[in-house]
């Protein structure tokens, strides 16, 4: 039984806890939701919700090309992630929805190498406002954002629009892409040669202790 209700925990077949806010960490019921959210005590993941604010969706605005929308978005992607990563810890991966549905609407979703990082991230900006609004921050259960994507927005084929239930990710431009998580490797490149630079002295010291003991010189 224990391992029957193991393998359909998260899934449709599960009539306690919720799929989708398992899947995606959001949920268009909300609190009314007829299953349970079970929201994480740890994660890799934190979640700011509505927080980007896509100007093609902004019907008070004049019309801008797309063009100008990718400026704007790989602007606001740029100045949340180098604050981040600065801040709490190393990013292995960040997204944006651009999906028009209350509960995904400018969702951010941060995933933080350590897990110790996202929950400092989570702390420090629940005290925080972007934009004059004062930010909500939560940890997420969503680590794997294949599941939580739709594949058919992915290949051009969703027919549900800005409405469907699985994250449509805004894509940041590929310069953007290349120079950001390239931060993180010439960070690990950088602690790992701090590392290989401390074990070589280490080393040194501990051959100078033993020659000292020894009685050479």
């Amino acid at each position: 039984m224990a391992e029957y209700l193991a393998s359909i925990f998260g899934t449709e077949k599960d009539k306690v806890n919720c799929s989708f806010y398992f899947k995606i960490g959001a949920c268009r019921h909300g609190d009314k939701c007829s299953r349970l959210h079970n929201k994480p005590t740890f994660s890799q993941t934190i979640v700011m919700p509505n927080v980007y604010s896509n100007p093609q969706h902004n019907q008070t605005e004049s019309v801008i090309s797309d063009a100008e929308v990718q400026l704007h978005f790989d602007e606001f992607f740029e100045e949340i992630f180098v604050e981040m990563e600065d801040k709490y810890g190393e990013i292995e991966e960040m997204n944006v929805c651009d999906n028009l549905g209350d509960h995904l609407v400018g969702n951010v979703y941060v995933k933080f190498r350590r897990e110790e990082d996202a929950e400092k991230a989570m702390n420090a900006l629940n005290q925080r406002w972007f934009n004059g609004r004062p930010l909500t921050c939560d940890l997420s259960p969503v680590t794997d954002f294949r599941e939580a994507c739709c594949r058919q927005y992915e290949l051009g084929e969703c027919t549900r629009g800005g409405f469907c239930n699985f994250m449509h990710l805004k894509p940041i431009s590929r310069d953007l892409r290349k120079r950001l998580y390239g931060r993180s490797k010439k960070r690990s490149r950088s602690r790992s040669r701090s590392r290989d630079r401390s074990h070589r002295r280490r080393s040194r010291s501990r051959d100078r202790d033993r020659r000292g003991r020894s009685g050479r010189y």
